[in-house]
């Protein structure tokens, strides 16, 4: 695989997105209660559900690995596994030879006492070790969807201090641009990762595009690091992939509820300087390729 960081500001890359919505439509009732399990029991359900991305020409192929901390594998009991399943993760994709394969590390979700080094310091160690844990082969880390400044703080530092790896570091962000569920907004979020050295900086919304192009403009005007920007797809019937089948409402909150409406987003992020692109939430893959689409033959505006 290629050194990611050579493309940093060249080409737009889409990352794969996260298998839920593909699993749940094969029928797992619950599939975020056993998703990284799934990576040791069923790798063969995860290969195929991600090998769909990566036909439609997603670059970046991201494991199945949101919860892989073991403070979030311990609710399953599955805590002692972290390695091998980290590992099982990447491994199953190397058949598809993507571009770059980056490893997905979600918030662990730990009370931390902003005043308290032990408090710190365990945060921070969870995300070193799952860093660790992943081993040779992957491109770079995805810290996402991080639920504080402090979390993202000791995400950053963590990992950081564990891995030579680019750095991606996301947060959830709510329609009026602030953390969800914090009173803090994207430009104190986008402040930590700066200071703390993320390689890629970005952010998961539902708001619509109207709402996220001035999110966008505040990180390009804030540091030369590529930008990531996730869109959330809310739910949608499988029929919505052909609009002319029936009508399709678009309205604000679900604003990226076809295809065709997602690589409209897509091109407009492109052209304000996003270099990286996700879809997520109930995303399948016609999502993914719509962003490809949106992509394709351009470079980044910055």
């Amino acid at each position: 695989m290629a050194d990611i960081a050579l493309r940093f500001h060249k080409d737009p890359l889409v990352l794969s997105a996260p298998i839920d919505e593909v699993l749940a439509r094969q029928g797992l009732e619950d599939p975020a209660s056993e998703r990284e399990y799934l990576d040791l029991i069923e790798p063969e359900n995860v290969f195929e559900a991600q090998k769909l991305d990566h036909m439609l020409g997603a670059q970046c192929l991201v494991t199945n690995t949101y919860d892989i901390t073991r403070a979030r594998l311990a609710h399953s009991r599955f805590e002692e596994q972290s390695e091998e399943i980290a590992r099982a993760s990447v491994e199953l994709l190397r058949p598809l030879k993507p571009q770059h394969i980056i490893a997905s590390i979600g918030p662990t979700r730990l009370p931390i006492d902003p005043e308290s080094r032990a408090s710190l310091k365990q945060n921070r160690e969870q995300y070193a070790r799952a860093a660790k844990d992943f081993g040779e082969g992957i491109d770079a880390i995805l810290l996402d969807g991080m639920v504080s400044p402090v979390d993202l703080k000791c995400a950053l530092a963590g990992v950081k201090k564990a891995v030579d790896l680019p750095v991606f570091a996301s947060v959830n962000l709510d329609a009026s641009g602030k953390m969800v569920g914090r009173d803090v907004t994207w430009e104190e979020a986008l402040a930590v990762m700066i200071d703390f050295e993320a390689d890629v900086v970005g952010f998961s919304t539902a708001a619509p595009l109207e709402a996220v192009l001035p999110l966008v403009e505040q990180a390009v005007n804030a540091t030369d690091a590529p930008l990531l920007v996730q869109l959330q797809i809310g739910e949608h019937d499988p029929r919505d992939i052909n609009p002319g089948f029936r009508p399709v409402e678009i309205t604000p909150d679900n604003p990226y509820r076809t295809p065709d409406a997602l690589f409209d987003a897509g091109t407009a992020l492109i052209t304000a300087g996003v270099q990286f692109l996700r879809a997520v939430g109930h995303a399948t893959p016609s999502y993914t390729g719509a962003l490809v689409i949106a992509g394709d033959g351009r470079d980044c505006a910055r």
